[in-house]
């Protein structure tokens, strides 16, 4: 079983930053995949990005490349997202998610642990 908490959400204006954290604990973290996904109100889940193990291989949806980034640190536990040039439609419920496979997961569909989600509004 993996624990995961979500953190640093907020209000922020278009064109602005927030970083996200997701704090894992209960088994290895360095055994799992990480990501992202979103849920805006009324609209279906969206996968934002993935992160392997180790941190080496990234892979991103199409509406953040370039102005997202998932990061990892195996030594603290924590999976980051620094979100920059926020837009509007960015504003959702943003949840961690962790795999099993120890690769990149490209759906939320295929995620087997959740956080409680950390909600993003970003204002025009």
């Amino acid at each position: 079983q993996v624990q995961l908490v979500e953190s640093g959400g907020g209000l922020v204006q278009a064109g602005g930053s927030l970083r996200l954290s997701c704090a894992a604990s209960g088994r290895t973290f360095s055994n799992y995949g990480m990501g992202w996904v979103r849920q805006a109100p009324g609209k279906e889940q969206e996968f934002v990005a993935a992160i392997n193990w180790s941190g080496g291989s990234t892979y991103y949806g199409d509406y953040v490349k370039g102005r997202f980034t998932i990061s990892r640190d195996n030594d603290k536990n924590t999976v980051y997202l620094q979100m920059n040039r926020l837009k509007p439609e960015d504003t959702a419920v943003y949840y961690c998610a962790a795999s099993s496979s120890s690769g990149i997961t490209p759906t939320g569909r295929r995620y087997d642990y959740w956080g409680q989600g950390t909600q993003v509004t970003v204002s025009s």
